[in-house]
């Protein structure tokens, strides 16, 4: 699979946009990619990246942050809403500059290369690692809770499984990269068919009910207010009032709650990439966006109301495997073992994959010369050589990565981090720590293409959406980023220190390469 795909850092260096005719400017953005894919493609391809292991374990910490099921799903449609509005604007400046590429060329072209390197940074050191912590301990969570054990504070063994299982999936991608992209359509399918079950198991549930039987699901949903406040319990068993709550806070609450669901919609911003394989991406894109989005929306309401109905509403908030739980409670462990098995297959491919882009992104920055060139190295373990593929210069390691040799080091890096994530953390930390990292770097893009609207007017915009859809995203998104980060202010803390350390490394390399540069002019 061509790398562009995948990661938003392997395009060398930040386009100059240009403007011409649209004929010519197909032919300019076509790319690695040959555009042969119609809009259904497109729904499809949207449909598969952004669906993952996110609608089955995020509804308890949502839920854990808001007052009542109603305040839920409305969570989760202003989620999908604010990815909506997100994926128009990446696909408007996707297809504004040619090539493939992600946020951090556009942020270097808009606000200068310390903005793209910033980007990278933060996703090499914070968001992918986090990531893949979350999905490791959603994973061993997922089987505990088909064994009916669902711990506030998960043992130090919890803990070594989540790490055994990152262990895993660094090996496998280190072992062949192609092997994880193989098998992506197949976790495709089983993520679908998991939905379509759930949503099946909540209509059996209510028309049983509603045909005057007895209620197989959890009660709660037919004798209480989908919207009236109820006391929340949390993980560890206590009870939390909401009518003690001010104003102030309930946004802090519902800030995190939101990013619970984000974590569930991510992928939109990839929309770019579905662009470079587009017959016609003016017509097409659009149509593919405004269609895939929608559906996932549709689906990702569906089934956290299915939740709801399969179980009783206390067990909701203290769950992080909440399609295991509500298969377990509706049909008995038999079936939640089969069911275990699907979720915990689709997680597994989120795992690989997202193992997979970690890898493309550190050898991508390190080709940048943004981070030290042996983390961008393939066949190799630090500086030994295990391949042929070592001794490629950096062409040479694209086309090597392109064959499916393993970048080793920056494996070996992303699975050091998210080691440490795992030890210090839990998957509800880590989820606002990866909302706050993506976020902020998502709402100075979309504020980068409102600023790109009156600085360059001229430019060509294959996609040009309504005005007002990038400032929705720019409005709500930095809200939540800046309401987030005081409502959490010990990952938004670790991120600043993040921040930091990138930004002192990136001005101590220019100064290193400035004197390298003076000491060879000066010979």
């Amino acid at each position: 699979m061509a790398s562009s795909e995948t990661t938003p850092l392997l395009q060398q260096d930040t386009p100059t946009p240009q403007i011409i005719p649209d004929e010519e400017a197909t032919d300019a953005r076509r790319g690695t990619f040959s555009r042969n894919l119609g809009a259904i493609d497109g729904f499809a391809l949207l449909i598969s990246i952004v669906i993952g292991s996110g609608i089955f374990s995020s509804p308890g910490p949502v839920d854990a942050n808001v007052p009542s099921p109603g305040a839920a799903l409305l969570i989760w449609l202003l989620g999908g809403v604010l990815a909506w509005t997100g994926a128009l604007t990446m696909a408007e400046l996707g297809t504004a500059f040619p090539g493939e590429g992600g946020i951090q060329p556009y942020l270097s072209h808009i606000y200068g290369e310390v903005f793209g390197y910033m980007a990278a940074w933060s996703w090499i050191v914070a968001t992918m690692p986090a990531t893949l912590a979350i999905l490791s301990i959603v994973f061993v969570e997922s089987i505990y809770s088909s064994l009916g054990v669902n711990e506030a504070y998960p043992p130090l063994t919890h803990k070594l499984l989540s790490l055994l299982v990152l262990v895993v999936v660094t090996t496998l991608n280190s072992i062949s990269t192609k092997t994880s992209t193989r098998l992506s359509s197949f976790f495709v399918a089983v993520k679908l068919f998991t939905i379509l079950l759930l949503i099946v198991a909540g209509l059996v549930a209510v028309f049983v009910f509603v045909g005057g039987g007895r209620d197989l699901g959890g009660g709660d949903w037919h004798s209480h207010n989908w919207f009236s406040p109820r006391d929340t319990v949390l993980p560890d068993g206590s009870r939390f009032d909401w009518a003690k709550v001010t104003t102030w806070e309930s946004l802090g609450f519902y800030s995190t709650a939101l990013y619970g669901a984000l974590w569930a919609y991510s992928g939109w911003d990839k929309a770019n990439y579905v662009a470079a394989e587009l017959r016609n991406p003016r017509k097409q894109l659009p149509l593919s966006i405004n269609t895939a989005i929608p559906t996932i929306i549709l689906c990702y309401v569906a089934a956290n109301a299915v939740y709801y109905i399969l179980l009783p509403w206390k067990v909701v908030s203290t769950t992080d495997a909440a399609a295991v739980t509500a298969v377990t409670h509706f049909l008995g462990k038999g079936v939640a073992y089969f069911a275990t098995v699907l979720i915990c297959l689709v997680i597994a491919g989120s795992a690989l994959g997202n193992s997979f882009v970690a890898g493309r992104m550190t050898v991508a920055a390190a080709n940048k010369n943004w981070i030290p060139h042996v983390l961008g190295t393939v066949g190799q373990i630090g500086t030994l050589k295990v391949s042929k593929a070592s001794d490629a210069g950096p062409v040479g390691v694209d086309e090597a990565l392109d064959k499916g040799e393993s970048p080793i080091n920056a494996l070996l890096l992303n699975t050091v981090l998210s080691a440490i994530y795992i030890l210090l953390g839990n998957m509800r930390i880590l989820l606002t720590l990866n909302g706050l990292a993506e976020y902020a770097f998502f709402f100075l893009t979309v504020l980068g293409a409102i600023i790109l609207r009156f600085r360059e007017p001229n430019l060509n915009r294959p996609v040009k959406p309504f005005i007002l859809i990038p400032v929705l995203f720019a409005v709500i998104s930095g809200f939540v980023v800046v309401r987030g980060a005081f409502f959490a202010p010990v990952q938004a803390g670790i991120l600043l220190g993040i921040w930091l350390i990138g930004a002192v490394f990136y001005y101590v390399r220019l100064w290193v390469l400035v004197r390298a540069e003076s000491a060879r002019r000066r010979e």
